[in-house]
């Protein structure tokens, strides 16, 4: 059987861009060498976010007394919350499945391998398989970073997959990495009563976030009383009576610290070798990223690429927009194109954090004059109510044309409320259109609405000292 399209990955980019092709009429079928979802719904995304909301759940219990709630927590039954988490998971991927057959998309489970432009054999669990196609997208997804001298072991060295099942809870973990992974799964072992001490290779956590937002972060950190190490290399462990011994060499000075486990938690990098996309004549770079164009489409005609394989920002969403745009230019849509205004990143740490467009200095590298306006959640009724008041929301603008060119959040929910900031940059909103939108009262995101007044100097709900002229 000859298909219109092959894809290659059924995370959120590949089952997205299958499901849309089969939309379109096309003879569709997806690969997928592990499980249906990918790393996002089955290690990633979902169970972690899982394991946020019941760790919260717990921080909220033990601190409700503030409200005049008399509440007891006592204890947590951690097999019963892992199990709960598989639920979860479990319904998504169970759903996906679905909806793949619904579409009449063929799944083929094994591991695939190029043998031409339109050829791609399939090791599977009966035998090899030749599948023959006139596209292929390539959403092989990407795979975690082993820090070396810290192979991942299940148990004295985890990876973010063995924080999301653990058999016990570690009286103390060492996190090795301050970026988005290590301190959401962190934060969570830090609210379910772990000793938590993170150490991270460069200045600060959180290095690919708007600088302010991570020195926030930094200084939330530090109220938590969660010891935090910057400019500093983990280069070994050794197993002690006591647990483990880590060396690290914090600003270049070796010093040892005692722990339960550790928790690796790097980065990933991109799944483009491997899948003999050489050998076929695509372009693959080294660090395993394949090239592409506006329509995801590799150098050769009829290949393309899509998610993480495909280059920065390594993000589940962007991977499923690319997916829709790929299948629109396969089916023929000449006006197909990936030429997003903004993507937003959103990162479950306790504040949250979210941030969408382009910070200050990054619009002044483009030619903008930039502009910021700033409204703390401090100053939020809402916020108040919720009792949580930590963080910010940050507006950047252009003084000259007043466009909307960024919005940076630190605080509760900020996750759900960038999606505002995200339709208003995509739709080329100015900061003036989205102060004068009028808000819900009493609702969080009054505060970005606040935060545009604010670039201009005229928050009602702060005082801003009249600018001299």
């Amino acid at each position: 059987m000859t298909y219109d399209v092959l894809v290659i990955g059924a995370g959120p980019a590949g089952y997205v861009c299958a499901i849309r092709c089969a939309q379109l009429g096309l003879k569709t079928a997806v690969v997928e060498k592990e499980n249906l979802g990918g790393v996002c719904l089955n290690v990633g995304c979902i169970p972690s976010k899982a394991l946020i909301s019941a760790s919260k759940l717990v921080d909220k219990i033990q601190h409700a007394d503030v409200m005049g709630i008399q509440a007891k927590y006592e204890g947590l039954d951690l097999q019963a919350l892992v199990a709960w988490k598989a639920g979860i998971v479990n319904k998504l991927t169970s759903g996906v499945g679905g909806l793949l057959k619904s579409h009449k998309v063929d799944v083929v489970m094994g591991e695939a391998r190029f043998l031409a432009a339109g050829k791609v054999e399939v090791a599977t669990k009966e035998g090899k398989k030749v599948l023959e196609t006139k596209n292929v997208v390539v959403a092989s997804g990407s795979s975690p970073i082993e820090v070396p001298g810290f192979a991942t072991d299940g148990e004295h060295v985890w990876s973010s997959t063995h924080a999301l099942a653990p058999r016990h809870l570690p009286r103390r973990l060492l996190v090795i990495g301050g970026g988005y992974i290590g301190l959401e799964l962190g934060l969570v072992y830090h609210r379910l009563g772990t000793q938590i001490r993170v150490v991270e290779f460069l200045d600060r956590v959180l290095p690919g976030m708007e600088e302010e937002l991570s020195k926030e972060m930094g200084r939330s950190l530090k109220k938590k009383k969660i010891d935090v190490h910057v400019k500093s290399k983990a280069t070994g462990y050794q197993k002690t009576p006591n647990g483990l011994a880590v060396s690290v060499e914090v600003e270049g000075k070796p010093q040892q610290f005692e722990c339960d486990v550790v928790l690796s938690c790097v980065g990933r990098r991109p799944n483009g070798k491997g899948l003999g996309l050489e050998a076929i004549g695509v372009k693959v770079d080294e660090r395993g990223f394949v090239p592409v164009d506006g329509k995801r489409s590799t150098n050769v005609p009829g290949v393309y690429a899509i998610g993480d394989v495909a280059g920065q920002p390594m993000l589940a969403h962007k991977g499923s927009h690319e997916g829709l745009v790929a299948a629109a230019a396969i089916a023929g849509d000449q006006g197909a194109a990936y030429d997003p205004a903004c993507i937003p990143a959103v990162i479950f740490t306790d504040p949250e954090i979210a941030s969408v467009g382009l910070s200050a200095a990054e619009a002044k590298l483009a030619g903008f004059d930039p502009v910021e306006g700033k409204f703390p959640f401090g100053a939020s009724g809402r916020a108040m109510s919720l009792n949580e008041t930590e963080g910010w929301v940050k507006v950047v603008g252009d003084s000259k044309t007043d466009k909307l060119l960024g919005v940076h959040m630190i605080g509760p929910e900020v996750t759900e409320l960038v999606a505002e900031a995200a339709l208003a940059i995509e739709m080329g909103a100015t900061v003036s259109d989205v102060a004068q939108t009028i808000h819900a009262h009493p609702t969080l995101p009054e505060a970005i609405m606040e935060a545009a007044e604010a670039v201009h100097g005229m928050a009602v709900h702060i005082f801003q000292a009249p600018k001299k002229h």
